[in-house]
């Protein structure tokens, strides 16, 4: 049976004593509300919940527990969001290309992405071609202007379009691919089989949205669990981890960033991030004990 909603607003103020009164200690009561303030109370919450004591429904927070420590993991969320982000493009910039390359090669079509030839359904294709045309419409990129105004082909090749689409656009066209050979190519390219292939590119795209709409992901489950890679040929992980924390997502991102960028320095940057937070449980982000001597991360 549901109820209606009868919590009243509080304003900072009353959320700080509010907060205060449950145990928390807050030095700087100015600082915290404007805190509140610029954050929203709902938001930062969530960061507050790890210092609650059990049973959690009491709302009392630990002996020792400061707004000053929540505060803290919630600068090293952003952080952790800024860091993968800029991963992400990285890969996300490869997968395209591979995407649109190796379509235009081993489907012998430029023009491939928009060929409803391409493609093994022809209802999503429809959908996903309403989709290519929203993004060509709007686009006033240069190199789109460009073509536009120089040939009189409808859309441009593959490998200029692609780079126009929401990634999310972009891994709907590589499922519907008719040709499974070409599907297994592309697969092949990053060392995973179709399914998982498919699977992973599920997983950083999840993980890219929940860093562009700043939502938490330091201790976050998610809420999809990813296909398992069972005979890796390449670098993975040999211990048995929570596939629903962001450490898998991590190591899903570094397999193909490893393949896109040989020698990157994601490891290193990532050290150091967490060298900055030490007091960051990153146990509760799903990191085993030894993580950096796993292979994939030697």
């Amino acid at each position: 049976m549901t109820t209606s909603f009868t919590k009243p607003y509080k304003n900072p103020s009353d959320l700080i004593a509010l907060l205060q009164s449950r145990g928390l200690i807050i030095a700087d009561t100015p600082k915290a509300e404007t805190i509140l303030r610029a954050v929203g109370y709902y938001r930062f919450s969530a960061y507050l919940y790890p210092f609650i004591a059990s049973p959690k429904e009491n709302h009392i927070y630990k002996q020792g527990s400061r707004f000053e420590d929540a505060l803290l993991l919630y600068q090293f969320d952003h952080r952790l969001r800024l860091f993968l982000f800029d991963v992400i493009a990285k890969v996300e910039i490869g997968v395209r290309s591979a995407i649109a390359n190796l379509g235009s090669k081993f489907l012998n079509d430029k023009f491939w992405i928009t060929n409803p030839v391409s493609y093994a359904n022809p209802q999503k294709f429809r959908k996903t071609i309403d989709l290519i045309n929203a993004e060509y419409n709007r686009s006033r990129e240069d190199f789109i202007e460009h073509f536009r105004i120089s040939y009189s082909d409808p859309y441009p090749p593959a490998w200029e379009l692609i780079e126009i689409l929401p990634f999310g656009v972009v891994t709907r066209i590589y499922e519907n691919i008719s040709d499974f050979k070409v599907q297994k190519k592309i697969a092949q390219y990053f060392a995973l089989n179709i399914p998982v292939f498919k699977s992973w590119l599920t997983i950083v795209t999840l993980t890219r949205n929940a860093c562009c709409h700043h939502s938490r992901i330091w201790n976050k489950a998610n809420t999809i669990r990813s296909l398992a890679i069972r005979r890796p040929s390449r670098p993975w992980i040999s211990t048995l981890v929570n596939s629903l924390r962001i450490f898998y997502d991590m190591c899903i991102i570094k397999w193909f960033l490893d393949i896109i960028m040989p020698g990157n320095h994601m490891k290193d940057s990532l050290k150091k991030l967490l060298q900055e937070f030490p007091t960051v449980d990153i146990a509760a982000m799903g990191f085993p004990a030894d993580w950096e001597n796993e292979p994939l991360w030697k």
